[in-house]
This record gives C-alpha cells, structure tokens and sequence, in this order.
C-alpha cells in the first residue's frame, strides 16, 4: 500500500473516533496517530489530513448537504459520513492533492471501509460537491420569491388590487 493511501486510511480511522467520541483533535487521537505507523511521512499526512478535516467539518457538512439529496450527514452512516468530510477537504482545502486522486481514494475507502452501495453514493455526492466547488453548480437552489400581488406590465404589483 501506498504511504499516501496508508496515511488516507488512518485518517479516516481516526476521523471516525473523534466523531463517535464525540471529542475534539487532541493527545489521544496524536497518540493513535503515532501507534497506527512507524513511517514519518503517514504519520504527518495522517495528522494533516485528520487535524485538517476534523477542523473543517461544518464546513463539509454544509458542501455534503447541499450535494446529497434527501440526505444530511447525521442520517449517513458515520464511516461513510467521515470518508465524505475527509475528501471534501481534499477538494476544497488541499490544492497540493490532485482532485482526480482524493475523489478515486475516497470511493476506495468506501469500498474498503463501508456497505457495497457506498462507493456509489461517495462518488455521486462528491461528484456534486465538486461542481459546487468549481463553481459550475449552484451552492444552493435559488427560487424565485413567491409575489405578494400580482405584477402589471411594468414588473410592479398593481394598486387598487387585492
């Protein structure tokens, strides 16, 4: 296994502790941090992309939010959940990771780490966060206001109506 890869899965790991702990990046994720490799170069991509993703999170959420029809992240699964925060962080904060590789190692991760349907799902959600992010998609849905009255031919509501 690649060390990128490697320093990918741990994250993830770790990214799914502090999420059902409950808890904020601290000594004890460090500590798993450093135990899960003896390789310098995973630990510090591990800890990167952990302290980086976890601090990020709300904002992940958001992008997963607006991408995910019909679905919000607290009604995810929580390995699919943290392998969505972990790559949309790749993609909007990590311009030194291609985007190409954080979206194919996201989609192996589910693969690895979650049901048969998820790799599928990563992949069209992070597909859409991408567009959101590139710009060619809409961050959100915009409608138009509903009118309080009716319009004349000059676009303004008509008096004396009602």
């Amino acid at each position: 296994m690649k060390r990128r890869e490697r320093g990918r899965e741990i994250a993830l790991q770790a990214l799914y502790q502090l999420d059902l702990r409950q808890e904020e990046f601290g000594p004890a994720i460090v500590e798993f941090l450093r135990e899960s490799t003896q390789d310098a170069e995973v630990y510090f991509f591990s800890r990167r992309l952990t302290e980086g993703a976890w601090a990020w999170r709300a904002q992940a959420d958001r992008l997963v939010r607006e991408a995910a029809e019909h679905w919000t992240p607290d009604r995810m699964a929580a390995i699919d959940r943290n392998i969505l925060r972990l790559a949309t962080y790749e993609l909007a904060e990590c311009p030194d990771i291609p985007r190409r590789v954080a979206l194919d190692q996201a989609i192996e991760l589910a693969k690895r780490f979650s049901s048969a349907e998820s790799s599928a799902f990563v992949n069209g959600v992070l597909d859409h966060v991408l567009r959101i992010i590139e710009g060619e998609e809409p961050a959100a849905p915009v409608q138009d206001p509903p009118a309080a009255f009716p319009a004349t031919e000059t676009g303004r509501p008509a008096e004396n109506e009602e």
